[in-house]
Formats: C-alpha cells, sequence, structure tokens
C-alpha cells in the first residue's frame, strides 16, 4: 500500500499569510497561490496593488509546478530549450514564468506555491520562501 501525504488548508494558509505579510511590508500588489499535488487550489490571496493578470498567473505558476514536481521557471528553460512547445503538455494551465514552486515532503510533492505580480525573480524568491516555511 502507498502512503500519501496531503498539504492540509492550514499549511496552505500559513504559507499564503507568510509571502501576504512580506508583500505588505514592502507595500507591493502580488497574487500568491497554494494548490494541492493535482495544481487545484486550496489557498489564494490579492494583495493591494496587484496587477489583474497576476491572478490567473500565480495560480498557473503553482499548477505547473505541483505536475510537473519542478519550478515553473524550469518548466519553461526545458520547453525552449528542447524545442517542446508548452501547450503540447495538453493543458493551457502549464506556464513557463518563473514563480511556481513545488512542496516537497519526504520525497513527495505535496502541492506547490505561485507567486506572480512582481519581477520575475522576486517571485521566484518568495514562492521559494513560501515553501522553506513548512520545513
Amino acid at each position: 500500500m502507498n502512503q500519501r501525504f496531503q498539504l492540509s488548508h492550514q499549511q496552505a494558509m500559513r504559507i499564503v499569510g507568510l509571502i501576504q505579510a512580506e508583500l505588505e511590508k514592502d507595500r507591493q500588489g502580488a497574487a500568491v497561490a497554494v494548490v494541492d499535488d493535482h495544481g487545484e487550489l486550496i489557498a489564494f490571496v490579492r494583495t493591494d496593488g496587484c496587477p489583474l493578470p497576476s491572478i490567473n498567473n500565480a495560480i498557473h505558476k503553482a499548477f505547473t509546478a505541483a505536475r510537473e514536481g519542478k519550478e515553473s521557471a524550469a518548466v519553461g528553460a526545458a520547453s525552449r530549450e528542447e524545442g517542446f512547445a508548452i501547450t503540447n503538455f495538453g493543458d493551457l494551465r502549464y506556464t513557463g514564468w518563473g514563480g511556481g514552486v513545488p512542496i516537497v515532503f519526504e520525497g513527495q510533492v505535496i502541492g506547490a506555491v505561485g507567486v506572480s505580480g512582481l519581477p520575475e525573480a522576486d517571485d521566484m524568491v518568495l514562492a521559494r520562501l513560501g515553501t522553506e516555511s513548512l520545513s
């Protein structure tokens, strides 16, 4: 029998709260999404000043990281380097922008964090901060 770990709603909200506090401390507008291992939304926040496209982008970054088990930026880089269009994944929610980071517990992907609204490098830093908060 396989044992699977599951990300709880409380854990997801703790991640969102941590990143939200960082954004609000610096008065930055962004969207933060936490998804389960299938890429489905568990928790979300949009801080004041968040660009509207960032709402779906954060969710899609998290979706991509959860489904592929690696950062969304790595999925995008591999897609470009290998000439494999990201649309070939068969789901339009896949994205190659940085800011999606998988949450790994005991070697299993149990979810992912997606951040969007800041420069890509900043999105990535905040998403990683969120995933590291569970360790």
